[in-house]
């Protein structure tokens, strides 16, 4: 019996439950399909039975790679190695759904990573993707409440985010110490545009750096105070960081590139 390993933030899915609902929520057949860390194959074998026209999997651990490809053979494409070294844009011909249960450990970064590097047209149909229910939490946070943050307004910039269902650490091998969320994200066909996403996340950083704190510090920090741009998208400095909306963020990042230009 193959162990998870700690280190890598393995946890297998194994209720045949949640398998099913995972890979029901869209349909895939006739599709290629992408799974980061399939791990010992439970969901590769579900979606393989849905009958897909292409799968490709990555998996950076070496035993399991190893183990999949022995267990799958022929039906899909292993790539042995760490998703954050892989460039998705170049594996694909056509659009793909990805499916992937995270390491916990790496999953802001991984989705982070994708994000901040979507060009003009996206290379997936959507992302079906499983992370720690605090983590999702964040992620589909709305403006005005405690878990709103930078990981909300970067996710939600070009994309557009579901939650599917909490799922209970009893699905899973070992059993995480917390609660799990699947999340389904579908591209946005309208989205701010924003030339440098690195000054999204400028903007954000500065700004959340103390999101207790009215806006007025980071604001003059960015913008010395330019009123022009208060008045423009209706800013109050005595809010909080937390009480921008989304759209707002998006518009801010837009001015403070005009400045530089």
């Amino acid at each position: 019996m193959i162990k998870a390993k700690k280190s890598l933030g393995q946890n297998f899915l194994i209720d045949r439950n949640i398998l099913e609902k995972i890979t029901s929520i869209t349909n895939i057949k006739n599709k290629t399909i992408l799974e980061i860390g399939p791990g010992t194959g439970n969901l590769t074998s579900y979606i393989l039975k849905k009958k897909p026209k292409k799968m490709i999997i990555i998996e950076k651990d070496n035993v399991l790679a190893t183990n999949l490809e022995n267990k799958f053979n022929n039906q899909l494409t292993i790539i042995n190695d760490d998703v954050l070294n892989v460039d998705e844009t170049i594996l694909f011909e056509e659009k793909v759904i990805v499916f992937g249960n995270l390491p916990y450990n790496i999953s802001t970064e991984i989705l982070s990573k994708w994000i901040i590097n979507l060009k003009e047209h996206f290379w997936f149909e959507c992302l079906i993707l499983m992370f720690q229910k605090e983590v999702a939490d964040r992620i589909i946070a709305e403006s005005n409440t405690s878990n709103y943050g930078r990981l909300s307004i970067i996710c939600n910039w070009k994309l557009n985010i579901k939650k599917i269902c909490d799922i209970k650490p009893s699905a899973f091998i070992p059993k995480p110490k917390i609660d799990s969320s699947l999340l389904i994200f579908y591209p946005k066909k309208n989205f701010v545009k924003i030339k440098d996403p690195k000054n999204l996340e400028k903007i954000t950083r500065v700004f959340f750096n103390q999101r207790r704190k009215m806006l007025k510090k980071p604001f003059n920090q960015l913008f010395n105070g330019d009123q022009r741009v208060l008045d423009k998208l209706k800013i109050d400095l005595t809010m909080r960081p937390q009480n921008i909306n989304l759209d707002t963020y998006y518009k801010l990042t837009c001015e403070y590139e005009n400045l530089r230009s």
